[in-house]
């Protein structure tokens, strides 16, 4: 049980003390729940803290349903989607591109986001239910070039350890916790209260 979601981060932190201070490392934390995370391992390492901006294309029967992701570079689309129109996909990919666009002038200004490339990316999120958002949040990242990626997560079930593992531009995953027993992230913080927009930007702007 972790206390909230900086101290997920600092224990975090704890078993990736050999990335401390080294030039090409970049935390890449999941909005919104993962910055806390992200930012306590990149204060703790000295190393600078970056966001992945990607949201989900649901199906167009149940939006829940995710069938790809998509960044402002890239996307990407889960194969052999039945049902699913060619014009649903790329109305709906213009689409999230504009409000990330949106996001992104949010988060950033006019600064623009580091570079992945020839990095060290270490990917954090709050924790794991299933692992699609991350998943997918990887790909969108492998696109970029780095030279390694590492995931860092406080909590997640076996099932998605193993799916995460399966992925080839994973070189190492760093869970603390793999309950047998896991129905929902939150149930492992004592406080899980929602991450807003402004409190990612406050520790955008702390960290810059």
């Amino acid at each position: 049980m972790f206390t909230n979601r900086t101290e997920a981060g600092n224990l975090l932190a704890k078993q990736l003390t050999k990335y401390s201070n080294h030039k090409d490392v970049l935390i890449v934390a999941i909005p919104r729940g993962g910055v806390p995370v992200g930012a306590a391992i990149a204060e703790k390492l000295n190393v600078p803290l970056e966001i992945v901006l990607s949201k989900k294309i649901g199906h167009p029967i149940n939006k829940e349903y995710a069938i790809g992701a998509v960044t402002l570079k890239n996307s990407v689309i889960t194969d052999n989607i039945q049902g699913v129109s060619k014009t649903y996909i790329e109305e709906e990919t213009q689409r999230v591109k504009q409000l990330l666009q949106k996001r992104q002038q949010w988060y950033y200004g006019d600064a623009k986001p580091k570079t992945f490339n020839n990095k060290i990316i270490i990917v954090v999120d709050d924790g794991v239910a299933t692992g699609n958002t991350l998943i997918s949040s990887i790909q969108l990242i492998e696109k970029e070039n780095p030279s390694k990626i590492i995931v860092a997560l406080p909590v997640a079930p076996k099932n998605a350890i193993r799916r995460i593992k399966s992925l080839t531009s994973v070189t190492n995953i760093i869970c603390l916790l793999t309950p047998a027993n896991f129905n929902a992230v939150g149930q492992f913080y004592e406080n899980f209260n929602q991450v807003s927009d402004n409190e990612v930007l406050e520790i955008l702007h702390e960290l810059a």
